[in-house]
């Protein structure tokens, strides 16, 4: 598993670092070398963003399946991937935690304790969106339960952290 963007490795330390992730960060700047040849390059976005993903390639180099966003606040669940590779007869696999390099947070990034009540605000101007139109509703349900989802992540990775276990 590794995750791929246009972020520099700095900033993939600083996101490991505060998400306490413990994968690969591979940095694409120019789109080049992954985000382009999988034809996850947002075209839309100024800010040459990936189209986020989830991509499994087999042990031959070969995709067998794809789940793509249609935007940045548009984020696939993991469960689908790993039915996929629970399917492929694949289990876990233990592997060293990637070396970190120095931290060093982009610009915009959002520090960790914001993250939960910027979740809950995305959730109700959502809910507060679709009272002005009626047509956003299911769309509103849909983003209120994924803004749940990243809550009780936050959640979990809180209580992670602070050596208490995902379960406590």
């Amino acid at each position: 598993m590794a995750a791929i963007d246009i972020d520099s490795p700095p900033q993939h330390a600083a996101m490991a670092e505060k998400l306490n992730l413990n994968y690969p960060f591979l940095s694409d700047p120019d789109r080049s070398g992954a985000i382009i040849p999988f034809d996850l390059a947002n075209e839309v976005d100024p800010r040459n963003l990936a189209i986020p993903a989830t991509v499994v390639i087999d042990a031959a180099g070969e995709e067998v399946w794809r789940l793509v966003s249609r935007d940045f606040a548009d984020r696939p669940a993991e469960d689908d991937a790993l039915e996929v590779v629970k399917a492929m007869g694949l289990g876990p696999v233990g592997q060293p935690a990637p070396a970190r390099g120095v931290p060093e947070p982009g610009p915009s990034a959002m520090p960790f304790g914001d993250m939960k009540p910027y979740f809950r605000g995305a959730k109700f101007a959502a809910r507060a969106m679709s009272l002005r139109v009626p047509a956003a509703k299911e769309e509103s349900i849909a983003y209120g339960a994924l803004m749940d989802r990243y809550m009780e992540d936050v959640t979990t990775m809180y209580r992670i952290m602070r050596g208490q276990g995902a379960g406590d």
